[in-house]
């Protein structure tokens, strides 16, 4: 499916997800769509492997996170930042090496169990 891009959104310097200097981490980038999805675009090399040729379960789970996190901040002027209380995930597939993937989130439910933070969550501000 094509998404048309209204925004791309704020990338950190060392975050492990989209630090753009993080040469480990998997410099994601974040996209907000005018279906008010969100799209993250990565392409996990070998150090983010579990079994060989494999992305480790972990950091499967890091990016579907931060695309969680994010979510909320669509079509918002001031960013918010969203904290997991609790993600539980069922893998159905091994994700792949060395070709770029295509994370979708979207918010389906909005309601409050904590109030929301302001600022960034990296520390860079």
């Amino acid at each position: 499916m094509k998404h048309i891009v209204l925004k791309k959104q704020h990338s950190s310097k060392m975050c492990f997800v989209c630090g753009e200097k993080n040469d480990f981490g998997l410099q994601a980038k974040f996209f907000e769509t005018e279906t008010k999805e969100l799209v993250a675009l990565i392409t996990p090399s070998e150090e983010h492997q579990g079994y060989p040729g494999r992305m480790h379960g972990g950091i499967a789970a890091s990016i579907l996170d931060e695309t969680i996190a994010r979510a909320i901040n669509n079509g918002k002027e001031e960013q918010l930042w969203g904290v997991t209380l609790e993600l539980k995930t069922k893998y159905r597939k091994s994700v792949p090496l060395g070709q770029e993937l295509k994370v979708v989130g979207r918010v389906t439910n909005e309601g409050s169990r904590t109030e929301p933070q302001r600022g960034d969550r990296h520390g860079n501000g």
